[in-house]
């Protein structure tokens, strides 16, 4: 497409001036009127653009949608996942529970039975010396007050349950 050459009377409003590719001090002046009546649209073009904008109006909530759907499937298949782990390792614990080995092992360590004959030895204070605590102060006798602002106390308290994160089931 060919350009046209500016009129050789220019309006002064709606022009732009730009310095010639070659020389840097001659302008050409530019009639945006011109260039913007030049813009040719045909009924096909027309038809054809609106059609553009009414797919992209009708696909852009069904990607969202899709996008949506996609999250929330990966999100259970992720579920699903932890569910099948947890299952195996229950029946896993199933299993050991079937050896008699482990259930005599079980037996002793957590309700302390003992075959016929044998002598069970239980030792009582078994901690380190230093990880016991030292002599205790007496209390006293006399009553301290304290002052006390149970609202701001009750306010964090609230704050701190709702922005605690969910827990987690223990494994």
């Amino acid at each position: 497409m060919a350009r046209r050459p500016a009129p050789p009377s220019p309006s002064p409003r709606g022009q732009i001036t730009e310095p010639r590719s070659g020389s840097g001090t001659a302008a050409r002046r530019v009639d945006v009127r011109e260039w913007a009546s030049g813009i040719r649209l045909s009924a096909f073009s027309v038809i054809m653009l609106s059609l553009v904008v009414l797919g992209a109006w009708v696909l852009v909530p069904t990607l969202g949608t899709f996008i949506d759907q996609r999250q929330k499937i990966a999100a259970l298949e992720s579920s699903i996942q932890v569910s099948e782990d947890r299952i195996a390792a229950l029946e896993d614990e199933r299993e050991r529970w079937k050896d008699p080995a482990y259930i005599t092992t079980q037996a002793r360590e957590r309700l302390y039975y003992v075959k016929p004959g044998e002598v069970v030895y239980l030792v009582d204070n078994d901690l380190d010396p230093a990880a016991l605590p030292q002599e205790q102060t007496a209390v006293s006798d006399d009553l301290e007050e304290r002052p006390a602002d149970w609202m701001q106390q009750l306010l964090r308290s609230v704050a701190a349950a709702g922005l605690s994160q969910n827990a987690v089931p223990a494994e």
